[in-house]
C-alpha cells in the first residue's frame, strides 16, 4: 500500500497496479511522474546550492573586506585549487564561520561590555546570521518555512527556542502564519486572535518599537507556548514596511529575558522586516480565516462614490527611503464638503497636511489615519471638531469620524452632524426628563396624534386609540370635572389658549397630577382647525408642595410654642428678680442689684441674684448661673435661689451653704450644673465670708482700685454627689465696694475671659458718687457680645 505523500519509482506504482506494462498509458503516466520528480529534486538541490554559495560569498566579504565579485572570484579559484566543486567548498566556508564565530556571539550576548575588536566580531557574526536568515526566507515556500528559517539560522544562537509568525488582519485580529519551536496543538490552539484581544503579540503590534519582556510571568498577558516557559522572556516587534505593518514576530527565550545589546536589537528587527516581506504576499489557508479581499484605488473610489456621507481615498505617501511621510488624497466622492469651502477639484490630489495643515495638531487627525493604515485596525469618533484641521477659518464643523484600510489605501468618512436632527434629539430628550407629552388634534377630520410620552403619562399602550380631548372628563377625577369643562370652554368656545390641573385616573389605577396647556389653530376665515397642546405629570411638584405646607404649618406651630415658652420663662424670672430692687435697709452699707435679660427672648437663661437680712442680722449676698436657656433653666434657677434662702437661715458659713446646694443641683432632674457665689458680711464687724463655686471671683474696689478676690477652691454645682469648697475671710473699710457678677458682664467670643476681666477692672476704678450710678456704669460700658442675660450685685461700706 502506497501511503499518502510517498514518493515511488515505476517499477513499484507498476507492481501496485497489478503488473501494467510501462508502454501502456498508466506506464507512460508513471514514468513521466518519475522524471519530473528528478527535475524537482535537482531544481530544489540546485536553489539550495545558490543559497549556500550565496551565503559564502557572503562571508568572504565580510572577512576579506571586498565586493561581491571579488567574493565570488575568490571562491571559484579557491575551489579549483582544493579541486573540489564551488558548493562542498561553500559547506566548508559556511561550517568553519559558524564555528569561529559561535562562541564570540554567547560572548557578546552575555556582556555587552566587552572590547571593541569582540564587538566588531559580534556584529559580523550577527550579519552572517542574517544574511544565512535572508537565504533561507528566500528559499522557503511559505511562512511556516520562514518560522523554522528564522529558528535555526539566526534565533537559536541567540538562545531563543521558539518563534511565531503572526498576519494582521484588516480587523484589527492576528492570524499565526507560521510557528517554530511550539506545539502542534499549542499552534492550533492559537491559530486565531480575534480583534482587541490583549496578548503579547498585540502589544508589538501597537508599539512601534516593540515589546520586551523580562520575564512572561510578569505581566500577565496570554500568549502562545505561556505554559511551557512561563519564566521565559518574550520579544514582540512589528513586521513593517513603508510604513504599513503586516503583522509582529514574536521571540520566545526559556529563561528571564535581560536588555538585549543594540546589535541584536538590531538584528531582531531585521528579522522582522524580512517577515514583512513575506506577509505581504501571505494569504490564510483555506478553512482559518476569511481570505484577504485586497481592493485596488479604483474600487474604493468607486465604493467613495456609493456612500452617503462625505468620503476621502487617501494612498500612502513615501519619501526616497521609502518611509511614509504623507497621504495623497486620491479621491473626494461628490457629497464632500471641504470644511473651508474649497472646491472638490483644489482638495482632490493634495497631500492630507497640504491640505489640511492642523490635521497633525490637536486633532491628531493624521496620527490616526497612520495609525489604521499601519495595523489595521479601524479608528472611529464621535463629535471631532474638524475647525482644527484648516488654521484661521471661522468654521465650527462636528463631524463622527470614521478611518479604514483597505488594501494599501485608507478611506476617510466624516458626517457633520445635522444641526436640525441635534435639536430634535435635545427636544425629545427635554420632553423625557420633564415628563411632557404632546398631542394634535384634527377637530375636522378626528385625527388626533399622540407622541409616545403622552401614551406613558397616559398609562396607555401607543397601540391604543388616543383619548379626545371632550372625554377627557371621563378620565379624570370626578372633583375635577369643573375645571376641566372650564378649560374646554376656553379652547373650544372662546378659541383661546388654555390651562388647567387635574388628577388623571390610569387604567393601571395610578392617579397622576397632571397640568394641561393648549391653543386652537384657526384658518383663514377664523374657523377652528387643530388643538395643539401638551401634558405634564406634575405629581412629584404636587406632593412636594404639600410636604412643603405640611412642613410649614408645623414650623409656624412650633415657633408659636417656643414663643410662648420664652414669654412664660421672661415673666416667671422678671416676677423672681425685677431688674431693679428695694434697696435695703442695713446700718452703714448700701447695697444694690441690677438685672439685664438678654435680647434675645430664645437666649432667656438661668443667671439669678440675691440680697437679703437674715434673722441673725447677717447680709446673704449671692449670684449664679444656671446652665443652659428656657425654661427649663429658669425653674432649675428658682430652685436653687429659694434652696440658698432657706439653708440661710441656718446659720451655716458659705462654703456649707454651696455644699448643701451642690447636693440639691445633683439631685435635681435632669443633673443640672451651675456657678456661683456666696458672702456673708457681718455690719458689726465689717467682715465678710465668701465662697465659690465654678464662678469668677467677686472684685473689691478700695482707693480708686479694683482687683479680684482671691481664687477659693470649688468645683461648679450639680456636678458630684458631694464636694467641699474652701471659705475665705477679708476686712472691709469704710469706702470699700465690693461687686459680684455674672459671665454676661464680660464675657466675649473673640478674647479670654482673663482679659475681658482687666477691662472690667478698668471700668470698676472709676467710682461715682453713688452705688447704684456705678452698677449702672458697668453694664453700660460692658463689652459682652453673647447676649446673655446679666445680674450684679453690689455693697458699699459707709
Amino acid at each position: 500500500m502506497i501511503s499518502d505523500g510517498e514518493v515511488v519509482s515505476p517499477e513499484r506504482l507498476l507492481a501496485e497496479l497489478g503488473g501494467v506494462s510501462p508502454d501502456s498509458p498508466v506506464g507512460r503516466l508513471a514514468a513521466t511522474v518519475e522524471r519530473l520528480t528528478r527535475e524537482v529534486r535537482a531544481a530544489q538541490a540546485e536553489a539550495e546550492g545558490r543559497a549556500l554559495i550565496e551565503l559564502a560569498k557572503g562571508v568572504l566579504v565580510e572577512r576579506l573586506k571586498c565586493g561581491p565579485a571579488q567574493a565570488a572570484r575568490q571562491l571559484s579559484e579557491l575551489a579549483e585549487q582544493a579541486q573540489v566543486s564551488p558548493l562542498e567548498l561553500a559547506v566548508d566556508v559556511i561550517n568553519q564561520a559558524a564555528r569561529d564565530r559561535m562562541s564570540e556571539v554567547t560572548d557578546a550576548f552575555l556582556a555587552a561590555t566587552k572590547a571593541a575588536d569582540e564587538a566588531a566580531e559580534a556584529e559580523a557574526a550577527a550579519a552572517v546570521r542574517l544574511r544565512a536568515a535572508e537565504s533561507g526566507v528566500l528559499a522557503a515556500d511559505d511562512t511556516q518555512a520562514v518560522a523554522d528559517a528564522l529558528l535555526e539560522q539566526a534565533l537559536r544562537p541567540l538562545g531563543a527556542v521558539a518563534v511565531a509568525i503572526w498576519a494582521a488582519g484588516p480587523d484589527g485580529s492576528l492570524t499565526l502564519a507560521g510557528s517554530a519551536g511550539f506545539s502542534p496543538a499549542e499552534a492550533t490552539r492559537w491559530r486565531y486572535v480575534p480583534p482587541e484581544v490583549v496578548t503579547v503579540a498585540r502589544r508589538g503590534l501597537v508599539e512601534r518599537d516593540g515589546h520586551w519582556i523580562t520575564a512572561l510571568k510578569d505581566t500577565g498577558l496570554p500568549t502562545i507556548g505561556l505554559h511551557h516557559h512561563p519564566d521565559g522572556g518574550r520579544a514582540a516587534l512589528p513586521a513593517g514596511t513603508g510604513g504599513r505593518v503586516h503583522g509582529v514576530l514574536e521571540i520566545a527565550w526559556p529563561g528571564p529575558l535581560e536588555r538585549q545589546p543594540p546589535q541584536i536589537v538590531r538584528q531582531v528587527e531585521a528579522l522582522a522586516e524580512l517577515c514583512a516581506h513575506t506577509l505581504e504576499m501571505y494569504t490564510p489557508l483555506p478553512g482559518t480565516q476569511e481570505p484577504r479581499v485586497v481592493p485596488d484605488a479604483a474600487e474604493l473610489m468607486d465604493l467613495a462614490d456609493g456612500l452617503h456621507d462625505p468620503a476621502l481615498v487617501l494612498v500612502p505617501h513615501l519619501d526616497a527611503d521609502g518611509h511614509l511621510v504623507d497621504f495623497r488624497i486620491q479621491h473626494v466622492n461628490d457629497r464632500f464638503l471641504d470644511p473651508a469651502g474649497r472646491p472638490r477639484a483644489v482638495v482632490s490630489g493634495a497631500l492630507l497636511l497640504e491640505a489640511y495643515p492642523m490635521a497633525a495638531g490637536e486633532s491628531e487627525l493624521f496620527q490616526r489615519v497612520e495609525r489604521v493604515y499601519a495595523t489595521g485596525e479601524p479608528f472611529r469618533a464621535r463629535r471631532m471638531n474638524l475647525t482644527a484641521l484648516v488654521d484661521q477659518v471661522p468654521l465650527s464643523a462636528v463631524a463622527d469620524i470614521s478611518v479604514s484600510r483597505h488594501g494599501t489605501s485608507v478611506l476617510l468618512i466624516w458626517r457633520i452632524e445635522d444641526e436640525t436632527a441635534r435639536l430634535a434629539s435635545l427636544l425629545q430628550h427635554a420632553q423625557r426628563l420633564g415628563r411632557i407629552g404632546g398631542f394634535e388634534e384634527n377637530v375636522l377630520t378626528g385625527e388626533i396624534t399622540w407622541n409616545g410620552q403622552l401614551f406613558d403619562l397616559f398609562g396607555r399602550p401607543q397601540s391604543s386609540t388616543p383619548v379626545p380631548l371632550e372625554e377627557l372628563p371621563a378620565h379624570a377625577h370626578p372633583d375635577d370635572g369643573v375645571s376641566i369643562r372650564r378649560f374646554l370652554r376656553t379652547l373650544l368656545h372662546h378659541r383661546r389658549p388654555a390651562a388647567a390641573a387635574f388628577r388623571l385616573q390610569r387604567p393601571d389605577g395610578v392617579t397622576r397630577h397632571i397640568r394641561i396647556v393648549a391653543e386652537p389653530v384657526l384658518d383663514t376665515d377664523d374657523r377652528l382647525l387643530l388643538l395643539r397642546g401638551a401634558c405634564q405629570d406634575i405629581s412629584a411638584q404636587h406632593w412636594t408642595e404639600v410636604a412643603l405646607a405640611a412642613t410649614r404649618d408645623q414650623l409656624a406651630h412650633t415657633e408659636q410654642q417656643a414663643t410662648e415658652r420664652n414669654r412664660l420663662t421672661l415673666q416667671l424670672q422678671h416676677a423672681i428678680m425685677p431688674p431693679t430692687q428695694a434697696p435695703l435697709q442695713v446700718a452703714g452699707l448700701q447695697v444694690a442689684v441690677r438685672y439685664r435679660p438678654a435680647e434675645t427672648e430664645q437666649l432667656v437663661g438661668g443667671d439669678w441674684y440675691d440680697a437679703v437680712v437674715l434673722p441673725s442680722g447677717m447680709v446673704l449676698l449671692c449670684v449664679g448661673d444656671v446652665a443652659g436657656h428656657g425654661i427649663e433653666a429658669a425653674t432649675s434657677m428658682v430652685v436653687l435661689r429659694n434652696a440658698l434662702r432657706g439653708l440661710a437661715v441656718t446659720g451655716a458659713g458659705p462654703g456649707q451653704l454651696l455644699s448643701w446646694l451642690n447636693i440639691v443641683a445633683h439631685h435635681l432632674n435632669g443633673a443640672v450644673t451651675a456657678t456661683a457665689v456666696c458672702g456673708l458680711y457681718d455690719p458689726e464687724r465689717r467682715t465678710l465670708r465668701w465662697a465659690r463655686g465654678g464662678h469668677l471671683p467677686p472684685v473689691l474696689v478700695r482707693d480708686a482700685e479694683a482687683a479680684p478676690l482671691p481664687l477659693g477652691k470649688g468645683l461648679l454645682l450639680g456636678a458630684v454627689p458631694e464636694a467641699v469648697y474652701e471659705e475665705n475671710e477679708m476686712q472691709l473699710a469704710a469706702g470699700d465696694t465690693l461687686l459680684m457678677y455674672t459671665d454676661g458682664l464680660i464675657e466675649r467670643r473673640d478674647r479670654p475671659v482673663e482679659e475681658s476681666l482687666t477691662h472690667l477692672l478698668t471700668t470698676a476704678r472709676t467710682a461715682p458718687s453713688t452705688l447704684d450710678q456705678q452698677l449702672d456704669r458697668l453694664l453700660t460700658y460692658s463689652k459682652s457680645d453673647t447676649d446673655d442675660d446679666t445680674c450684679i450685685v453690689g455693697i458699699r461700706v459707709g
